[in-house]
């Protein structure tokens, strides 16, 4: 025994090692992940769609660290205020829909702007006229920021990751920089001149007097101080304190209303979502200050009532209908939707049968019944929200939109931090009948009032067929929102399209006054001479544009989740994962 006894023990150390070696393999095999970028990409496990390629990557980076669904949205949120500049911010804000798989519930939250404590419904009205450029481009035309208090009350409910594991990826984009795209870069030469009026904008997003171009990097030290101050003290870093500070400063130095008060009482909001069935879909949706979920259920309990052809999405008949139910929704929108906080919101009658039969009674299917309007000369479409769709592997979804209304927001960067700010002011009604920039009609119930949250068209959806996720869409576009979400549901659902053709097949959108139908320049001969001049003998005045809003989607099918990013926007990555 004495002479084999350190052969034996050699045997069994050697065996020993073997053994742990088998178990390793065999726990990698078990976790090895497939990892898939692209504008489509099909995956089992989890899935992002966002506006930036970056973003897109953070967010994934959160869920391969274990993070969930709001752990992800946080810090894509963050990175997106770096790295689209002109969307992404936290001097803006927002609306967020949430499915917490643990407890098998719907959550949204209400992180929009709000006016200041100082503000008066005639604040824009300058010799019995509405000053646009007060209304855009001014110190006053901000609200109060929602987007920190938003994301970290979200996380503070549903996160897993630390808060500054969340804020740190955006602070090291925002420190050391990255490179400017194409979009990006096109961007800031188109709006060149707002981005000049402050010396921090000039500082940032200029290099010897041109705006940055594709190729330079973007650097911003200041976003970076005032993100690290976010991370060490959560919301109250931006808040209270030094940026707080800063901010009642420059507002009060221009004749900005914003002040430290308004900062420190702001709260975002948990509200009670939209949820409605549309057929066998159960959709659930953000309720007001954004507009998009009451419509959106009105769209879909009128189209309950009318038959599609759904073999032909461009059918002039379907474009009619479509177009018909639109132009209701957006009359009933200018009339009686705005916060309902301030304003008694009629809930109840977007679902009520009664309601849904007469307003189905105004569809014309002979022709176009738009009414006669003017186009504001502000009214032009720009990219200047952002949405992002998130899946994680815990079964939790997130759908989130995020605005600073125009592009770049009012172009005013907060002297030594960073921050640009919203011109969110402008989507409440300066005075009964007057468009704002999307040319979007109201009345009373969207009037300037302090502290009150203008109406939004955002529309960030969850939609449950089976009792099982189906889709999640949103998108950006100020008014075109409604109607692009409304289309790709349509598409999916209703024509049976693969996900990539729901999400990038043509879009059209009719929002009642003006009286134009805007459809998509042509990206599939979809709407080629023979269906306009159709189009126009059914009495439509048309007008090409170069996008009807810009999504980003998760469909489910087939134990599978496909992310489509929008084709529309170069800068869009979906990132999904897939356990083998």
């Amino acid at each position: 025994m004495s002479l084999n006894g350190p052969k034996m023990l050699k045997n069994l150390n050697f065996f020993k090692i073997k053994i742990a070696l088998l178990i390793t393999i065999l726990i990698s095999s078990l976790n090895a992940q497939e990892v898939i970028r692209g504008k489509t990409v099909s995956a089992t496990d989890s899935m992002i769609v966002t506006r930036h390629y970056l973003a897109t990557e953070v967010g994934n980076d959160v869920l391969m660290d274990g993070g969930n669904a709001i752990d992800a949205a946080v810090a894509i949120s963050f990175a997106l205020a770096v790295v689209l500049p002109q969307a992404g911010n936290i001097g803006g804000g927002g609306f967020l829909v949430h499915y917490n798989k643990d407890q098998d519930s719907f959550y949204s939250i209400d992180y929009r702007e709000q006016a200041p404590g100082k503000s008066y419904e005639s604040m824009f009205i300058r010799n019995g006229k509405v000053d646009r450029n007060l209304a855009i481009q001014s110190y006053l035309s901000s609200g109060t920021p929602g987007s920190v208090h938003g994301l970290y009350e979200a996380h503070k409910r549903f996160g897993n990751l630390s808060w500054p594991r969340l804020v740190n990826p955006a602070i090291k984009l925002a420190s050391n920089g990255f490179t400017v795209t194409k979009t990006l870069a096109d961007s800031l030469k188109s709006n060149a001149q707002k981005l000049s009026a402050t010396a921090d904008g000039k500082k940032i997003f200029f290099n010897n007097n041109q705006p940055l171009s594709e190729g330079d990097v973007l650097i911003q030290k200041d976003l970076a101080k005032t993100l690290t101050l976010i991370a060490e003290n959560g919301a109250k870093g931006f808040y209270e304190g030094e940026t707080a500070k800063k901010i009642a400063k420059d507002m009060a130095e221009n004749d900005g209303m914003i002040t430290e008060e308004d900062l420190k009482q702001y709260r975002s909001k948990f509200r009670k979502p939209v949820k409605f069935n549309y057929k066998d879909l159960e959709i659930v949706t953000m309720p007001p200050p954004s507009s998009g979920g009451l419509l959106l259920q009105l769209m879909l309990r009128l189209f309950e009532l009318n038959k599609l052809n759904t073999n032909d999405p461009y059918d002039p008949k379907n474009i009619l209908l479509t177009t018909e139910i639109m132009q209701i929704a957006y009359s009933v929108r200018s009339e009686y939707l705005g916060d309902s906080d301030f304003y008694n919101v009629p809930f109840e009658s977007f679902s009520n049968e009664e309601v849904i039969k007469k307003l189905n009674e105004m569809i014309n299917f002979k022709q176009s019944s738009t009414a006669n309007a003017y186009l504001p000369s502000e009214y032009v479409f720009k990219e200047n929200t952002t949405h992002f769709s998130v899946a994680d592997q815990f079964g939790n979804l997130v759908s989130n939109t995020t605005t600073l209304n125009t592009a770049f927001g009012s172009g005013k960067v907060i002297k030594g931090t960073g921050i640009l700010m919203n011109n969110e002011m402008d989507d409440f009604s300066a005075a009964p009948g007057e468009p704002n920039y999307f040319g979007l009609l109201g009345n009373e119930a969207n009037k300037i009032e302090p502290f009150k949250r203008p109406l939004s068209s955002m529309t960030p959806t969850i939609v449950f067929k089976d009792e099982k996720p189906y889709l999640l869409t949103g998108a950006q576009g100020g008014s075109r929102i409604i109607t692009a979400a409304l289309q790709v549901i349509l598409n999916f659902y209703e024509y049976g399209l693969s996900p990539e053709e729901s999400v990038m097949n043509a879009r059209y959108h009719h929002q009642w006054l003006p009286d134009k139908l805007y459809y998509e320049k042509d990206l599939n001969n979809s709407f080629n001479a023979f269906l306009q001049n159709e189009l126009q003998a059914l009495g439509f005045t048309l007008e090409e544009r170069e996008t009807n809003g810009i999504t980003a989607s998760i469909m489910f099918h087939d134990e599978e989740m496909t992310g489509v990013s929008d084709k529309r926007s170069s800068d869009y990555l979906a990132i999904g994962v897939s356990n083998e």
